[in-house]
């Protein structure tokens, strides 16, 4: 649709605000980011977030549990701005951010749940955002 955005737009809108704030506030971006819609979930897997320091420390079982800490602690920190960029992309609201890392294989996934199912949303051909700051409004239809 001229306007609109489909579902792989959104996802790829969200794989980008992951991206960005992993760069601005864990110092570095992972190798590879996907994020998916399910139903009312954003599933975010990064490869490769691990630093040269955090795979050094990981070859024992208590860096593991301090890099696997440490990246706990940042999130926390950056809960809420993560939960706005994806409230902002997806107009629904987050209601609870969850995220677990591998330290062996240096992967992580974080998973966002929401206050709607977006993939019906697309399924039934309308799907409404909110403006942003350089967008009008939009609506997608598939």
């Amino acid at each position: 649709m001229k306007n609109g955005r489909t579902k792989g737009e959104v996802e790829s809108a969200i794989r980008k605000a992951i991206i960005k704030f992993e760069q601005e506030f864990m110092g570095r971006g992972p190798e590879d980011v996907r994020a998916f819609i399910i139903k009312d979930l954003v599933l975010v897997r990064l490869k490769g977030v691990l630093t040269p320091a955090e795979r050094q420390l990981a070859k024992t079982a208590e860096g593991i549990e301090m890099v696997r800490r440490l990246r706990q602690t940042l999130i926390a920190q950056g809960r809420e701005k993560l939960s706005q960029q994806v409230d902002s992309i997806t107009g629904a609201k987050t209601t609870g951010l969850f995220t677990d890392i591998d330290t062996q294989i240096g992967e992580r996934i974080i998973v966002f749940t929401l206050d709607q199912d977006l993939e019906s949303a697309f399924q039934s051909a309308v799907f409404q955002s909110p403006p942003s700051d350089d967008e009008g409004t939009f609506m997608a239809r598939l």
